[in-house]
């Protein structure tokens, strides 16, 4: 008779995460490539969350979501990146079952937060393109305060509801995950028990935290689109269509492989696979963010430009 309780029934103490090849020469070219990236995505993220926070002209709804956003990636990479460095360098590879659980829950919570933050980001822009003159009512402080909470409290409901069933099963075999971190699906794949439940459990979830958001963000842009399409100047459709191609780069790198990951039965996973999507939108996806929104954004150029003094401050 199985204990229903992970302190009890699990014999595994700790497992041995096998990351990305056994080849020392490999893991030490993927360090440094990977602390490169990690490197840039914590100054990148950082820098822009100073930017917002120091420039008073970025204080708007669509700022206050990007900084959100920019602090969630750069929790979401360190959930996962430093220790991910470590194991490339050195022989043991192995995290404790409960460190593995609490990375577990805490990568979980802020990529489910990250999930509901881009449906506000979106609302917020087809507030700002159609409602530009009633944009502060309709998207007052006190709603996006409201929006930033809803989506941290569904993150760290639904992480624990993940938990809680992956915990919930014995442990008492084979210890190696092939991952580079203890991601839900790599890790079930250990379980010396039926995971039926939780593969119904996960695609549920999957589908409520990744469908539904993103359903919310297209009706978002299909009003968005329609708005900008009754504009008579070339020129300002042009500027509308680019205010929104940040966003939309971006949504795009994030929910496309989180849905094949966490939207498809678990027979269809393949390890190697696995890895790259994780890779993508847990690391690259990170990374890429703040060069996308600097690049593309000229209100965070023109205020970089003050910070360092080359603009007048009444500009």
């Amino acid at each position: 008779m199985q204990s229903r309780g992970w302190r009890n029934h699990s014999s595994v103490t700790e497992f041995i995460l096998l990351g990305f090849s056994r080849n020392p020469r490999t893991n030490w070219i993927l360090f440094f490539i990977f602390l490169f990236l990690y490197l840039f995505t914590v100054l990148g993220n950082g820098f822009i969350v100073t930017l917002i926070r120091v420039d008073v002209r970025l204080h708007t709804p669509t700022y206050f979501f990007l900084s959100i956003l920019s602090l969630l990636d750069l929790s979401y990479a360190t959930t996962t990146v430093p220790q991910m460095l470590v194991h490339l360098v050195s022989k043991n590879k192995t995290i404790s079952y409960i460190g593995c659980v609490v990375q577990m829950y805490f990568f979980l919570t802020l990529g489910i937060t990250e999930t509901w933050i881009f449906p506000a980001m979106a609302y917020g822009r087809y507030v700002a393109i159609c409602y530009p003159l009633y944009c502060g009512v309709q998207m007052s402080q006190t709603l996006c305060i409201l929006l930033a909470v809803s989506s941290a409290l569904c993150g760290i409901t639904c992480a624990l509801v993940y938990t809680v069933f992956a915990t919930n099963l014995p442990y008492c075999g084979r210890n190696e995950i092939n991952h580079f971190f203890c991601e839900i699906p790599a890790v079930l794949k250990l379980a010396c028990a039926d995971t039926s439940l939780n593969d119904q459990v996960d695609f549920i979830l999957g589908f409520i935290l990744l469908l539904i958001p993103l359903a919310l963000i297209l009706a978002s842009y299909i009003r968005i689109f329609m708005a900008i399409l009754r504009i008579r100047s070339t020129q300002g459709q042009i500027k509308a269509f680019s205010t929104c191609a940040s966003h939309i780069t971006v949504v795009t790198m994030f929910y496309i492989p989180c849905m094949v990951m966490y939207v498809r039965p678990g027979s269809k996973a393949f390890p190697e696979d696995d890895k790259k999507l994780a890779l993508f939108y847990n690391v690259i996806s990170a990374f890429l963010n703040p060069i996308i929104y600097s690049l593309r954004n000229n209100n965070v150029k023109r205020a970089f430009l003050r910070l360092i003094g080359m603009t007048e401050g009444t500009q």
